[in-house]
Order: structure tokens, then sequence, then C-alpha cells
């Protein structure tokens, strides 16, 4: 019998590459190398959301159980994250690309502390990793490792899984912030001294 571990990789595969390119678009210094990657980013984000939608439409296209069925049933769990990237990451992505190609004009301009911080910002990466996160389950169950955590290890995969998503999305916030600080402008001090004041 044929395993639908063939059908789920491909997908989770796309879904890791896309979280691993958002977690190192911050940290470009060329308006050049961000709209590129940001490219490559929506490119990889729109397949990963087209693989998540063809599975089920493909399951249901046919009569009775069969492997898309199957796969069908482990993506369950990523339909949260990935409906939070069709509405907002997406969107975020374009205005990014489109951001930085008004600076692309020479490969040497660097990208201005505004561009990389609306990159680090967690509506970007949190839920494109969280999406590859949600898929470990089903591949795990598909390659044959579910039969080794029996029912009392649900709880403390949830929290362990909790602490994680929690983890990356302060790292996120953090970074986010801390770029956010450095695209605002200096306050500039007034030239006058300042008056005694007389009681």
């Amino acid at each position: 019998m044929q395993s639908h571990l063939a059908l789920l990789l491909p997908v989770a595969a796309v879904w890791w590459a896309a979280g691993y390119l958002a977690e190192g678009l911050p940290r470009l210094n060329h308006a050049r190398e961000l709209r590129q990657r940001t490219g490559w980013l929506l490119v990889l984000t729109l397949a990963g959301l087209g693989l998540l939608v063809a599975l089920p439409v493909a399951g249901l296209t046919t009569v009775g159980p069969t492997l898309a069925d199957r796969a069908a049933d482990g993506l369950a769990l990523a339909a949260v994250p990935a409906l939070l990237v069709a509405v907002s990451t997406v969107r975020r992505l374009r205005r990014l690309w489109a951001g930085a190609g008004t600076l692309a004009v020479a490969s040497g301009t660097p990208a201005p502390h505004g561009l990389r911080a609306a990159a680090a910002h967690p509506l970007v990466g949190l839920p494109l990793q969280v999406t590859g996160l949600a898929l470990l389950p089903a591949v795990a169950t598909a390659g044959g490792a579910g039969q080794f955590l029996g029912p009392a290890a649900t709880g403390p995969v949830i929290t362990v899984a909790a602490l994680v998503v929690a983890a990356i999305g302060v790292r996120h916030a953090l970074r986010h912030n801390r770029l956010a600080e450095r695209a605002m402008p200096e306050r500039v001090s007034s030239p006058r001294p300042a008056r005694a004041l007389h009681i």
C-alpha cells in the first residue's frame, strides 16, 4: 500500500523553504537583494497556498478514499495559519517587493531600515513558519513516526509546540521593533540654550 507521504513532502518542503527565506529577509542590506528574495518568497508562498488547496480538491474529484484524501486530512492543522498567510502575509510581501523595487536601481543601494522593519514584521515570517510547523505532525504520521507516540504524548507535544510558536513570535516582534526604532528620524534638539527658571 502506497503512503501519502509522497504527496505531503512537496507541500511541506515549499512551506519550510518559505519559512527559511522569511527568516533571512530582514538581514539583507541591499535593496536589490531584498527585492529578489521577496520575489522568490512571494512565489513560494503562492505555490504553498496553491498546493494546500489542490490536495483537498483532488480528493473531492475522486471516488472513494485515495492518497489525496489521506494527505488532505493531514493538512487540516495547517489551514488556520495558511489562511492568515493568504489574508495578511501575501499583501505585505507584495508591498515589500514594490517598495524594494523603487530603490533597487543600483546593486549597491542600501535597504533602508524601514524596509527591513517591514520585512521583519511578525505577520510576514510568523504565519509562514507556523504553517511549516503545523505540517510536521502530518509528515511524521505519514512517515510512520506516529506509531511511537501514544495518546499520552499528545499533551506534552501540544505544550512544546505552543512554546515554540510563542518563542518565534516574540523573536519576530523584538527584531521588528529594533529595526523600526532605527528607521525613526532622530529628534533635532533646539539650538537655543535652555532658559533658567526663576522662581
